[in-house]
This record gives structure tokens, C-alpha cells and sequence, in this order.
């Protein structure tokens, strides 16, 4: 099998890397559409139509910044849910932290095991999602893809939602009676006071952090590719938004994030957007760790990118 790249650029030693990128090609639980398994090849290769100079930022981050890209994590034939999940979390825990640990999904129920292994104390994970995923098990099972926002609250974690537009009862009052589930429904941030309260509640928080991004918190037009889509939807620039207000809070020391939930489609529209947003993350992560400044300090040379 061919050693798996981003951007095809060469893959660093992970004790001598800057982004470690995670395909968790994991798909157990799904409940609508299937496919999930795909992802993080399919965005990978999706990665090779990207440009190198993010026009946002104003750089080229892999001038700057080495990347590695990591064999897939793949549950083995006979394996049970809880022996798959607690061997990823132990995975992730045995990378090394400084680096920004980059997991492309697979199903969201990988999303508790990654933060569990990443993050020694309870923080804050910042969802981007369509869904609330609070149940307590769904389907018969308490790994379901509709659980990790309940296992991650079980944890001690606070949890910020962003773009939730589908929930059960239950998952309402339980947000309404826990102050450390803080909810932002989809169509209240189609008003300017709520968006801008959204803005203002991310720039305060503070500590460790993890940011989720399941696809299917985009509008279906932008992201028509997910296991279990819903109408209405943050746009491509609201997502932008957000991040760059997550990266960019000096007051947050970000952990690590994931994509998650994407099915790849023939259009390749769904696949090119998580692979361009993926490149946004990591370049944007780089300028908020002042990276762009090593060619100047001499304590790096320039990628060869071929």
C-alpha cells in the first residue's frame, strides 16, 4: 500500500513534525447513510488539488511547517466496540503533544477516545455539528455515533454547540439544566445579536481545548456528502468564522481537532471542501503559533514541496 501523504509532500518523523494527520477510517454505528470508511482516503487525495498559499492568511504554511501522515487506525476483524475504542484513545495519548493532532474521521464516535487521549485534564470541546449527540446509547449501543457529546459531558468536559438543528427532547432539557452544555441552535445564529454572542463566547473561554467538526453542521448545498444530513446549515465562511476565532484566542491551548461524518460523493465537492478546511486548520494553527517566523530565526529551511 502506498505510504499515505498530504499535498504529496514528504512525511517528517513524527518526533521532528509540526501536524500529525490521523485517518480513523472507522464506521460501526452509522445509521443512515454509509461510507464514512472513505473519508480520510478520499480527502487525502482530495488535498492534491489544493494550492500551497492559503490567501487568508498570506503564506504558504509548508515553508514553514512539516507534516506527517500517519497509517490509517483500523479496527481490527474480531475486535468489540469497547476494545477498538479504548486502544484509539491509548494511540492517541502515545503521539507526542506538541505537535497539532489532526484526526480525519470515520463515524463521531471516535471523537471522545481522541480527546481522552490528548487531553490529561477536563476542557473545553467546541462542536460543530448539526445534531446534539447526547444520548446515552442509540441503536444498542453507548458507542453509537449519536453518543460522544454525552460521554465527553460524563468526562468533566465543558461542551460548547454550534449549528445544532436536530435533537430529542431529552437532549433539550438536558442542555437547558447543565450549564456546562452551552448550545447555539442553528437558526438563532441567523440573528446578528446570536452570532455575535456566539463570537464573544469563544473568544472568552480559555485552557485546554478540542474542536469537532462534524460535516454535517454546513448547509447541505456547501457539504452535500454526510451520513445524516439536515436542512439549513452554517455556510462555508460562517465555519471560517468560527475557527479562525478558535485559533486565533491566544487564551485556548488547542489540543486537537477532527473532521468527521463526511461520505464522499461523485461530485467531489463534499470531499474538496473538508480537505480545503482541513488546510485552513492547519495553516491557520501554524500563524497562531507564530510559525511563519522560523525562516527569519533560522531554525528552519524551506520544504521542498516535490
Amino acid at each position: 500500500m502506498a505510504e499515505a501523504r498530504y499535498q504529496r509532500l514528504p512525511n517528517r518523523a513524527v518526533d521532528a513534525t509540526d501536524v500529525i494527520v490521523l485517518p480513523v477510517p472507522y464506521e460501526q454505528t452509522v445509521s443512515y447513510k454509509g461510507g464514512t470508511a472513505r473519508a480520510p482516503e478520499t480527502i487525502l487525495a482530495a488535498t492534491e488539488q489544493l494550492e500551497y498559499y492559503d490567501e487568508d492568511q498570506r503564506w504558504s504554511p509548508f515553508k514553514y511547517m512539516g507534516i506527517t501522515v500517519l497509517a490509517p487506525f483500523e479496527k481490527h476483524p474480531q475486535e468489540g466496540e469497547r476494545d477498538f475504542h479504548r486502544r484509539l484513545q491509548q494511540y492517541a495519548a502515545s503521539l507526542p503533544a506538541k505537535p497539532l493532532l489532526l484526526a480525519l474521521g470515520g463515524e463521531h464516535s471516535i471523537t471522545p477516545d481522541l480527546v481522552q487521549g490528548r487531553m490529561n485534564a477536563p476542557g473545553t470541546v467546541i462542536v460543530l455539528d448539526a445534531h446534539a449527540d447526547l444520548r446515552r446509547e442509540f441503536e444498542g449501543s453507548r458507542f453509537s455515533h449519536a453518543c460522544p457529546m454525552h460521554h465527553l459531558r460524563e468526562a468533566g468536559h465543558e461542551i460548547l454547540m454550534v449549528g445544532v438543528r436536530s435533537l430529542l427532547d431529552e437532549e433539550a432539557r438536558r442542555i437547558d439544566g447543565d450549564p456546562g452544555l452551552r448550545c447555539f441552535l442553528d437558526r438563532e445564529l441567523q440573528r446578528p445579536e446570536c452570532w455575535r454572542a456566539l463570537l464573544d463566547a469563544i473568544h472568552a473561554l480559555s485552557g485546554p481545548a478540542w474542536l469537532t467538526i462534524d460535516m454535517d453542521v454546513f448547509n447541505p448545498a456547501v457539504v452535500p456528502g454526510v451520513g445524516t444530513p439536515q436542512p439549513g446549515g452554517l455556510s462555508w465562511y460562517q465555519a471560517l468564522a468560527l475557527i479562525e476565532a478558535c485559533l486565533f484566542n491566544q487564551r485556548l491551548r488547542l489540543r486537537g481537532c477532527d473532521l468527521v461524518e463526511l461520505v464522499p460523493e461523485p461530485s467531489c465537492v463534499s470531499a474538496m471542501t473538508a480537505a480545503k478546511l482541513s488546510h485552513k486548520l492547519i495553516s491557520w494553527w501554524g500563524k497562531s503559533q507564530r510559525l511563519d517566523e522560523r525562516l527569519e530565526r533560522g531554525s528552519q529551511t524551506e520544504v521542498d514541496y516535490h
